[in-house]
């Protein structure tokens, strides 16, 4: 018995035996990937250059020509070295390592499918398991086991449409690179995710639907778009063509019928301009704008009497501050993921619109170690939050990722800093899943390692 005691220790110390096959599985595939793909460039390159050699026999004209040409010589060589010898660009090593990758990815993808439905079913199992214990110990304790699982399940979801609206505009393409348009399509996915199942279900339009953002809808995400339900349309036209279908939306009986305490409209049109004198400013960004100045401001711009008083478009140079949400009101976002790189973009836009611009009071509320930049959903989980609490502190603070240090201020100020995207790409694949059926709304909260591993490779 002594001398068994090591064996087992050890045993129980290496790893699993099908993890060690898994692993060398995938190895062994990257490496005969890789070898296919070297050999597959290599053809290409070497059989334009012997059939070349052979059908074309140099004459006297021809090296004649050539000599007169030792100027060029320099720029063929360089364009040889970009090119391959049959005219098409040579792949660099970052270049097939993403190939070998991607095509890695995609042979193990069903095999990481089957995963997350095992997962699954261990999870209902887990749950079959909680109520069969519930129900034995109520018995055991003489109490009705209907009584006791009505009060281990969840509440049923159900959607409370409110009359007001949510439109993220796309159109910015433009002034993003292709790593950045798949975020903001991920961002979109969570941005409905998020509205499907708050408490209170605002009409949500993604205007500019077109060129590679509705491409990718269409072709990696396998048209995901069109199971979702609800509130929700995508529109070729701008956010001024938006706002109108969304007018519509907010227009219907069952909508209309979900107006709330929180969205009764108030004196100032929900919005709070700084008094004058007050020149404090802070960092921020707002709806797909940069980081504001933090030079001081002048006297505050009031509203033209023209302004177009049913939209409000999210920016950080705005003089005003959300105060609430109003009802058959329209909150444009800016689907903007620029890194900063862009400024005032929203601002302009909404000023030659002529509609009213705000920004998120998170400087009134909230105290932060880092920028105040989120993405586009994390915007659209704020105000959906704030329809559900009416308490902008809570909303920031539930939203607001930790690791960016966000407090609660115990006094606040003014010139604050609305919300803006370009930071932290998030995955799809929890989105998708809903709008398949896979999910119910109230499940789409897990996110894991591997699944967002499938969405950067899906791009």
């Amino acid at each position: 018995m002594a001398d068994q005691t090591p064996q087992v220790a050890v045993a129980q110390t290496e790893p699993p035996a099908d993890t060690i096959s898994t692993a060398n599985a995938k190895r062994k595939a990257e490496e005969q990937l890789t070898k296919e793909m070297i050999e597959q460039q290599q053809q290409q390159t070497e059989q334009p250059a012997s059939s070349s050699s052979e059908q074309q026999q140099p004459t006297t004209e021809q090296t004649t020509t050539h000599t007169t040409d030792n100027a060029q010589e320099p720029q063929a060589q360089q364009q040889q070295q970009e090119e391959g010898e049959d005219g098409t660009p040579k792949i660099s090593k970052n270049q097939l390592k993403r190939l070998r990758r991607q095509a890695a990815h995609e042979q193990f993808r069903q095999e990481r499918k089957e995963k997350r439905k095992e997962k699954r079913h261990q999870q209902q199992a887990k749950k079959r398991a909680l109520k069969e214990a519930v129900v034995a110990e109520a018995q055991a304790a003489g109490q009705d086991p209907e009584e006791a699982l009505k009060k281990l399940c969840k509440e049923p979801w159900v959607a409370h449409p409110v009359p007001v609206a949510f439109i993220i505009d796309c159109d910015f393409e433009e002034y993003m690179r292709e790593n950045e348009i798949v975020s903001l399509s991920s961002q979109i996915v969570r941005s409905y995710s998020q509205n499907r199942r708050a408490k209170y279900q605002a009409q949500l339009v993604i205007s500019s639907w077109k060129g590679k953002l509705k491409d990718r809808f269409e072709r990696v995400l396998k048209n995901a778009h069109l199971n979702w339900k609800g509130g929700v349309k995508c529109i070729e036209g701008d956010f001024m063509q938006a706002a109108e279908i969304a007018k519509g939306m907010m227009e219907e009986a069952d909508v209309k019928e979900g107006m709330i305490d929180l969205l009764k409209p108030s004196g100032n049109g929900g919005l709070l301009l700084p008094e004058p004198e007050d020149e404090e400013t802070e960092e921020g960004a707002g709806g797909g704008d940069a980081a504001a100045a933090t030079a001081p401001k002048p006297k505050p711009e009031e509203e033209a009497e023209d302004v177009n008083q049913s939209i409000v478009y999210l920016s950080a140079e705005s003089d005003y501050t959300l105060d609430k949400l109003e009802a058959n009101t329209c909150y444009v976002i800016g689907g903007l993921v620029d890194r900063n790189r862009e400024k005032g973009l929203c601002y302009g836009r909404a000023k030659a619109a002529k509609v009213r611009t705000a920004k998120l009071p998170i400087g009134e509320y909230m105290a932060m170690q880092s920028r105040y930049v989120l993405t586009t959903n994390q915007v659209v989980e704020i105000m959906a939050k704030w329809l559900e609490c009416g308490d902008w502190g809570e909303a920031f603070l539930t939203v607001i990722p930790k690791r960016k240090g966000g407090t609660l201020k115990a006094e606040s100020s003014c010139g604050t800093p609305a919300a803006d995207n370009g930071e932290d790409d998030e995955e799809e694949e929890n989105g998708i899943q809903e709008a398949n059926g896979e999910a119910t709304a109230p499940e789409v909260t897990d996110q894991t390692t591997e699944q967002a591993q499938d969405v950067q490779m899906s791009g």
